[in-house]
């Protein structure tokens, strides 16, 4: 999606309907800052509001995401081309997800084993050298949590059982074997457990 085109599309809309950057915003009950940014290119409105946006701006979303107006007999053209749009924006940011997790799982994971080292074999006090431990201890498996929290919410796990894909709860994520991003889970479809692989979007 052109965003910079979406913003334009979105401030011309609004003059239109003969509104401010600040009215738009009081009716959306947000700052007026994220309405300008909208306008630059800078930033997307939430799928929250998009429907509320629309309504304001007698538009409608396959307009908005298109960044201009659509004649009748291109709609389904254009609506299966933002749909498609969308999916692949949702894929990268679901893959961006991901990366995020390693680059705070290995640091951390690191530096508390140094920690661990360090309190191992380097003279110190017999309280400094719990005091790593411990915290040690605490930064691995706090980023353990946050790394489960990052792998649950993006994507699905895919049952090989019966091929549905689902999102589990944190603590179905959490409890259940895994080895890497596959985990050993009880499908809410079939009933079944299996291997469920992750996968970032929710059909093929």
């Amino acid at each position: 999606m052109d965003q910079i085109k979406i913003g334009k599309f979105i401030a011309s809309c609004r003059k239109e309907q003969g509104m401010t950057q600040a009215a738009l915003a009081e009716k959306l009950d947000i700052s007026d800052r994220a309405v300008s940014k909208w306008e630059t290119g800078k930033s997307m409105p939430d799928s929250g509001i998009m429907l509320e946006l629309c309504d304001f701006l007698k538009i409608n979303v396959n307009e908005l995401l298109s960044g201009e107006r659509i004649m009748a007999e291109s709609y389904d053209k254009w609506a299966e081309e933002n749909l498609l749009a969308m999916k692949r924006e949702i894929e990268e940011k679901n893959r961006q997800m991901l990366k995020t997790e390693y680059w705070i799982v290995l640091p951390a994971v690191l530096a508390g084993l140094v920690m661990v080292f360090v309190a191992s074999f380097v003279v110190m006090p017999a309280w400094l050298r719990g005091t790593l431990i411990v915290f040690a201890a605490a930064l691995i498996v706090t980023v353990a949590f946050v790394a489960v929290e990052i792998e649950q919410k993006t994507g699905y796990y895919e049952c090989q059982n019966c091929g549905h894909r689902h999102v589990p709860t944190y603590w179905q994520t959490n409890l259940a074997p895994h080895a890497g991003r596959t985990r050993y889970m009880k499908c809410p479809e079939c009933g079944k457990r299996s291997w469920q692989r992750k996968v970032l979007t929710k059909e093929d």
